[in-house]
């Protein structure tokens, strides 16, 4: 197994951790946990690519790490009551729509690729979870950094809908297969 690879697995191991930190309360380790893994998923990418090791594992297992790490975090929010679980929901049925239209692409023979807007998405979730969890292990500066996270996740929403609407779009032939 290459490096990049160990890398996308080493960040699902993380999930766990990263949640019993939260759950516990011990937000500075969270969000130890959170950069780190988050981190590794900039890193797996460019290895993979520089040293072309991209792998189908990678290609399948990579973006499912990003979304089961960066979900994690979104579903704890809704329990803490930092997010509202409608826009959880809105960014799930953006997610089940381009993976369902994956899969009918590839039953087909053809690969769907992703793009931009998808991944300045990821970003904004990742940058917004990160100031979520900063926020959470401040005291005195915790309002002004928790507006600037809902501002972060808030754009990252637009560029879900975005995204989103981009994807269906560029690949609405999916839908004649």
């Amino acid at each position: 197994m290459n490096l990049p690879n160990k890398l996308t697995i080493a960040r699902m191991i993380a999930v766990p951790f990263f949640i019993a930190a939260y759950l516990f309360g011990y937000y500075p380790a969270a969000l130890v946990i959170f950069v780190v893994a988050s981190v590794t998923d900039y890193f797996d990418g460019k290895i993979a690519r520089s040293q072309n090791l991209v792998t189908n594992f990678g290609k399948i297992m990579d973006p499912l790490a990003d979304k089961i790490l960066v979900y994690s975090a979104l579903c704890l929010f809704i329990e803490s009551d930092i997010i509202r679980a409608w826009m959880l929901i809105l960014i799930l049925a953006r997610e089940f729509i381009v993976a369902g239209m994956r899969t009918v692409a590839a039953s087909e023979g053809t690969v769907l690729a992703a793009g931009m807007s998808g991944k300045i998405k990821t970003v904004l979730q990742m940058v917004s979870v990160i100031l979520f969890l900063f926020a959470l292990c401040l005291t005195d500066a915790k309002p002004t950094v928790m507006m600037v996270a809902n501002v972060i996740f808030w754009a990252s929403l637009v560029m879900t809908v975005y995204s989103g609407t981009e994807y269906v779009l560029k690949n609405r032939s999916v839908f004649s297969m």
